[in-house]
């Protein structure tokens, strides 16, 4: 007799381009079918990844993406006024949720901390409660959404950290926190589609040396640094280009820095790229400047692109990237930015000897092993 399925509800807000989304879009790829029935509740049916997701998924969602919004500008307003209050609806009784999804799960999964309540709401009492969570607990602009984080904690079956660094941190600020079983689960990273499409043609690329960096654009991210690292460079005579992929709060803000830095023409802004692994193949280098980073996945697409890294060591970067050896390691201060990129430049044997060692580097990442420690934990706590 063949073994029923698991069934199991992932929640995530939306599927715009970014770290958390990929790491869903792996799971949901790789999870043995034959064992898992999957449904994927979104808030919002919006962001550039919305499509990606496998035939064999069920999908849903709770309100319409701005993608399905009217071009007319007082209509759409009318529109994300609905949306609104239709999501306040919902955050204040998730049965409309529940009744809207219509089935019943034995796991249901939490991608990040903004879907915590969504899942230790549901009207599934019976269900065993997953968490996610990606985020350095001690960053000054997450703390007031750390008070709901703790109470969310203790409530969960499991919780699976993204890297040694999150948990050791949780640990060490909130030591008395009745915590869940625990798991570090690192990021699965689709090796061959990478490679696959990285080989993809672009246009109008600058003449090198170029950096890329990738990430969305939030003040965390700390291109605001960047771009003044990179304008001491310009000025010192240090010619070189940084290309950055991802949008945000901090787009314009951003625009009129490098313009009023006259520095528009080499530090450039491309938006999302629906594939940005092609743009991280054609550049010299990659670049990280971020505040705070969990394990992030844009380092593991560099590493297997094999390009040298100057990156902050947030995170656990430093466990991703040996400093001098695969990469170059800074601190997250502009002085170190402007340092790190001029070692580049300036130091052909250092970046050689990066480029060496770089050539075995995917060895380090074993998707085999994660996906099966995510099977495992569903697997026991559907036991339990």
């Amino acid at each position: 007799m063949l073994e029923k399925k698991i069934k199991i509800l992932f929640r995530h807000r939306s599927m715009e381009m970014g770290g958390v989304e990929k790491v869903l879009l792996s799971l949901l790829n790789n999870l043995n079918p034959d064992k898992f029935e999957i449904t994927v509740c979104l808030t919002l049916n919006q962001g550039k990844l919305r499509d990606e997701l496998p035939k064999h998924i069920r999908k849903i969602y709770l309100t319409d993406g701005k993608e399905d919004f009217s071009d007319n500008s007082i209509l759409q307003k009318l529109q994300l006024v609905k949306r609104r209050l239709k999501l306040r609806k919902l955050k204040n009784n998730p049965a409309i949720a529940d009744r809207l999804i219509n089935d019943t799960f034995d796991i249901e999964i939490g991608m990040d901390y903004r879907d915590y309540d969504a899942i230790l709401n549901s009207t599934h009492t019976n269900s065993k409660k997953i968490g996610w969570f990606h985020s350095e607990v001690n960053v000054p602009q997450f703390q007031p959404l750390v008070p709901d984080i703790l109470k969310s904690f203790p409530q969960f079956d499991h919780m699976v950290y993204c890297s040694h660094k999150i948990k050791d941190m949780m640990h060490e600020y909130y030591p008395d926190l009745n915590y869940p079983a625990e798991s570090v689960i690192i990021n699965p990273i689709p090796i061959e589609e990478i490679k696959r499409k990285a080989e993809e043609k672009l246009d109008n690329f600058p003449e090198g040396p170029v950096f890329v960096s990738i990430g969305r654009l939030h003040s965390r991210k700390g291109y605001h640094k960047l771009i003044e690292a990179h304008t001491r460079l310009i000025n010192d005579g240090f010619h070189h280009t940084i290309v950055v992929i991802g949008d945000g709060g901090e787009m314009k803000n951003l625009k009129e820095q490098a313009a009023a830095n006259k520095v528009e023409k080499t530090f450039i802004l491309v938006g999302n790229q629906m594939n940005p692994y092609p743009y991280i193949k054609k550049a010299d280098y990659f670049v990280l400047p971020s505040e705070s980073e969990a394990w992030p996945l844009v380092i593991a697409e560099a590493l297997i692109l094999q390009k040298p890294i100057v990156a902050t060591n947030v995170g656990d970067v430093g466990l991703m990237i040996k400093d001098k050896e695969t990469g170059y390691l800074i601190s997250y201060d502009v002085d170190e930015m402007y340092k790190g990129i001029k070692a580049f430049l300036t130091d052909p044997a250092l970046v050689l000897h990066i480029r060496e060692n770089l050539k075995n580097i995917e060895s380090q990442f074993d998707n085999k092993k994660i996906f099966d420690s995510v099977e495992n934990i569903i697997e026991t706590l559907h036991k339990q």
